[in-house]
């Protein structure tokens, strides 16, 4: 018998079907609430909503109305102008949107019937009725490649134009350059060997790395960040703009970047034979890797080589070629570091990756598995450190626990999806133990080294991703499950995540003896807040793209067997 009442409220994600009818699906105790077609109340599929209960018929789901739209999962609608009874309309090809928008003539902005748009609602009184919208964009025909890449990004908030302002202090920027007294302050890295290793594909480069062999056998790693808040300054336009963003969107065939392409692609970007302005994390290592020193501020770099992850691997490979002794000694710790949070607890995975090739029109012609070699995750760890190391700083600089700072923190799995996965991996024929509720670690990196190269492996991954807490950003640290560290935080991608950019402000005051005002508290975890909920929405964008990108792969193929 359910225990849902008439009259009770819940909130959540609201589903919709094809048909026109809404479900909130409760796990928390395991019930669905049905929304006919006339209790959705504006609601469309994916908002987040308040239902109340109307009825609970025996043997059948509960019955409910939508009372309010919290939040909207689409900050717009992508659609296709069409006509009809003499007037326009926008009508989504998402077979969920149960209502078309109407058009009036001064509202289509130069849209013409036929085009592919992008439409808010500006009226819509009675919610069995069509609303009244407004053409925000015209994107071009439906089916051009770049009309639904831009439809996919805007539908989640992600635009390719920035306003006027920002276009202008970025050119500003831009051609200000890097004038010598911008140099003063900063340690001087121009003359350590230094390169960066990054895809082929990459324009932006928000890492390098730089190798200095010292005396006793120290040797000298410098992890080098894109100082992009250098140029980017609280209270700019341009700041308020790549707050709002809050991450660069990738797209199967397209970048959307966080910051206009004069900084992510040039003068933030850490390309070769040019000085650049770095936040760098130094770190000293004697002979067994251990850590004997560490340093962290202001530089300037001057990279001596733009290595691809291929190119890379190729000089360690054939133990020959530029810089191979430095990549050496990179190589060597990053399997040491890897080894050590193994040790400790990380969970171990390394999902396969699949990619499209494009032709010229961004059509795709093939499909490859993306490898990862040791030079990804030679970089992986690296970072990874750099990104620990910062946050142990403000942790241990922190003696009473009250200075703000933002972490990158995944919290332990909920006792209910670890009991779900037990449940499953035994069907499979894999039983493993519960310790306080939680599967431990290291049994299921066991499982998943002995399920290496076996037809099972991709699945028993998924399963164990989907099992885990989503990893967020928070002004208030409970360490980082997956990656079994107590402190942890991202510093190394300013140029493409805002959390980053706020994470080099935050250790620059620290670094500078200054304190932060606790009144800020709350503007932090704001930020903290806003910035997960827009890397969610990027993810959705991005596996959006690559599932169009697999619809018109196949659709190619109709009629031939696989």
């Amino acid at each position: 018998m359910s225990d849902i009442r008439s009259e009770q409220t819940f909130e959540g994600p609201i589903s919709i079907s094809t048909k026109g009818v809404g479900y909130l699906k409760l796990k928390d105790i395991n019930e669905t609430i049905e929304i006919p077609r006339e209790g959705l109340n504006r609601a469309f599929h994916g908002d987040t909503v308040a239902v109340t209960v109307t009825a609970t018929p025996q043997g059948e789901y509960p019955k409910g109305t939508v009372t309010e739209v919290k939040k909207r999962a689409k900050f717009g609608y992508a659609a296709t102008l069409v006509a009809a009874e003499g007037r326009s309309f926008a009508v989504s090809t998402d077979a969920r949107m149960y209502v078309r928008i109407e058009i009036p003539e001064p509202s289509l902005h130069d849209a013409e019937i036929g085009d592919k748009v992008f439409v808010g609602i500006s009226q819509w009184e009675n919610p069995l009725t069509d609303p009244t919208g407004e053409v925000i964009r015209v994107l071009g025909k439906p089916l051009e490649n770049t009309a639904e890449m831009h439809a996919i990004a805007l539908e989640k908030g992600f635009d390719n134009i920035y306003p006027p302002e920002v276009e202008k202090e970025s050119a500003a920027i831009a051609a200000r350059g890097i004038p010598l007294e911008d140099f003063a302050d900063r340690r001087d890295f121009r003359t350590v060997t230094t390169f960066t290793i990054d895809p082929a594909d990459a324009k932006d480069f928000d890492d390098a790395i730089s190798v200095q062999f010292l005396e006793n056998e120290l040797i000298e790693v410098g992890i080098h960040i894109a100082d992009v808040s250098h140029y980017v300054r609280t209270g700019t336009a341009l700041d308020t703009e790549a707050a709002e963003r809050a991450t660069s969107v990738y797209l199967v065939d397209r970048t959307i970047p966080m910051l206009p392409e004069v900084l992510s692609n040039d003068l933030c970007s850490l390309k070769p034979d040019v000085d650049r302005l770095t936040f760098s994390a130094i770190f000293t290592f004697d002979a067994a890797f251990n850590i004997k020193d560490s340093w962290f501020g202001r530089t300037i770099i001057h990279s001596a080589k733009r290595f691809t992850y291929e190119d890379a691997q190729e000089v360690l490979n054939s133990q020959t070629g530029p810089h191979l002794k430095e990549l050496n000694f990179c190589l060597a710790v990053s399997k040491y570091l890897e080894a050590k949070r193994f040790e400790a607890g990380a969970i171990s995975i390394d999902t396969e990756e699949v990619k499209f090739k494009l032709d010229e029109n961004s059509v795709p012609v093939g499909v490859y598995k993306k490898v990862r070699g040791d030079t990804h995750h030679l970089i992986e760890e690296l970072m990874l450190l750099a990104n620990r190391k910062v946050a142990e700083f403000i942790a241990t600089h922190d003696k009473h626990g009250n200075e703000i700072f933002v972490y990158r923190v995944h919290d332990l799995p909920a006792q209910d999806r670890m009991l779900e996965l037990r449940d499953f991996l035994k069907r499979l024929g894999h039983t493993l133990p519960l310790k306080d509720g939680i599967i431990p670690s290291f049994e299921l990196n066991k499982l998943l080294k002995s399920l290496a190269g076996k037809p099972e492996e991709d699945t028993v991954q998924t399963a164990i991703v989907r099992s885990m807490a989503k990893a967020i950003y928070s002004t208030k640290n409970i360490g980082h499950y997956g990656l079994a560290f107590q402190y942890y935080t991202h510093f190394t991608s300013p140029i493409r995540r805002y959390p980053d950019l706020v994470v080099h402000r935050l250790l620059f005051e620290y670094l500078s003896k200054r304190t932060v005002d606790k009144k800020l508290w709350e503007y932090y975890e704001h930020i903290s807040a806003h910035a997960s909920e827009r890397e969610k929405q990027a993810s959705d964008a991005e596996r959006a793209s690559i599932k169009y990108k697999q619809v018109e792969y196949m659709s190619y193929r109709i009629g031939k067997t696989f």
